[in-house]
């Protein structure tokens, strides 16, 4: 009897180490996969769950990209948003003049991407009004597609702005006078290059509320000065 108990004791104890064990590997697994914040599940930050290792960076960038959010598994832990609107500006400059430059009436673009506003500049070969709006509308399209929806997109044909743009590209945004003169560029552009179609009945050809009770007023870190910007293209109400 006394051997039974020893028996049923032992089995007892290491079912519940077997048990714990269990326990530690799924919190463990927990918090490799709520990584970060503690609440975000990223596939391709997990290459030993989900992708094989033996992958190189080429093959791997043709991976998906898959996030899934969730509340915290910790009780009392909120979720961050320190870093929710942050993006690489060089990245997404290099992407949009990479794709414009694809465009087939596009031979050379500049991209300058700031806090809220994308100026692109480009060389087109073509003259005429109604075509130059065509190409704006385009290069205008590609780099809307790229940015986060509260992005003003301005942009020009005119050679002699490129360098206005690349001159601002100097700055950041601690720059002194620095919404002043990109408020002077952003009209150079408005006056001198069509800025196509408008985006729909509520917005402008750049993407800017046409009614100010509808302004994102917490995103926007610079705002235009609507009183030192007089715009002087018609062609932005043409429509298809």
């Amino acid at each position: 009897m006394f051997k039974l108990n020893k028996l049923i004791l032992g089995t007892t104890i290491l079912s519940f180490s077997l048990i714990g064990a269990a326990c530690n590997g799924i919190d463990t697994a927990n918090e490799e996969l709520f990584h970060d914040n503690g609440n975000t599940i990223n596939v391709n930050d997990q290459e030993d769950l989900y992708n094989n290792p033996s992958k190189d960076k080429t093959q791997r960038s043709e991976d998906f990209g898959y996030v899934r959010q969730q509340k915290s598994p910790i009780q009392g832990r909120t979720i961050s948003n320190d870093n929710m609107y942050s993006i690489n500006r060089e990245q997404v400059a290099d992407s949009i003049s990479k794709m414009s430059v694809a465009l087939p009436n596009v031979k050379d673009c500049s991209t300058l991407v700031t806090d809220e506003e994308v100026l692109v500049s480009y060389v087109t070969d073509k003259k005429d009004k109604d075509a130059r709006f065509e190409v704006a509308d385009q290069v205008k399209k590609t780099a809307m597609s790229v940015v986060p929806r509260w992005y003003h997109v301005y942009v020009t044909d005119d050679k002699n702005l490129m360098r206005n743009v690349e001159n601002l590209a100097k700055m950041d945004s601690d720059s002194r006078n620095v919404n002043t003169a990109i408020d002077d560029t952003i009209n150079l552009m408005l006056q001198a290059s069509p800025q196509g179609r408008n985006i729909d009945a509520g917005e402008n050809a750049n993407g800017e509320m046409t009614d100010d009770k509808y302004e994102m007023q917490d995103d926007d870190v610079h705002k235009i000065n609507k009183d030192r910007q007089k715009r002087q293209d018609k062609t932005g109400n043409m429509m298809d």
